[in-house]
């Protein structure tokens, strides 16, 4: 083995490598600050809201594909209207779930108790029934979704949000 003699090139050398590394630190920082690793808090943590403006979507559509049918079929409208409404919730039931969002939805039977249908003056609309969760009025012989109640629970890591959602579609 040879003898080792340190020079002031790699004096220079060794201070311009510390130099490097210190300039990265700042560079690091910065990375996470920004929210680019991956356990950093989670940036969407209102998702109550957003399951709540996804049912308002799901219901609408859902409630113009079951109105229109003669109001001796609104058992059928009924029906109609919760076949389409399956899929997509239960779609929306597991679209988070691999970020540890759980979404449970199911129809309120007692929250539409209270859901008044249109009448009054210059309205000839017939009669408002209930099934389950779905409030219905006859019009011009014709069944319309007046109303849908949903029970709705959010779990996350940070806890359970529940609420119930009467949606009335447009």
């Amino acid at each position: 083995m040879g003898v080792v003699r340190v020079t002031r090139r790699g004096q220079l050398v060794l201070v311009a490598a510390a130099v490097a590394a210190l300039a990265l630190v700042p560079v690091a920082a910065a990375y996470l600050q920004f929210g680019y690793a991956p356990d950093v808090a989670d940036p969407d943590a209102d998702h109550g809201e957003r399951v709540a403006s996804e049912l308002d979507r799901l219901v609408d559509d859902a409630a113009e594909r079951a109105t229109g049918r003669p109001w001796s079929e609104r058992e059928a409208a009924v029906r109609e209207l919760r076949a389409a409404l399956g899929p997509p919730v239960d779609t929306l039931e597991r679209s988070r779930l691999g970020d540890a969002v759980a979404v449970h939805v199911t129809e309120n039977e007692s929250a539409v108790a209270g859901v008044a249908c249109p009448s009054g003056r210059g309205r000839a609309f017939g009669d408002c029934e209930r099934d389950g969760g779905v409030v219905l009025q006859e019009r011009a012989n014709e069944t319309v979704v007046v109303a849908v109640a949903l029970d709705v629970r959010v779990t996350t890591p940070d806890g359970t949000t529940t609420f119930t959602r009467v949606l009335q579609p447009r």
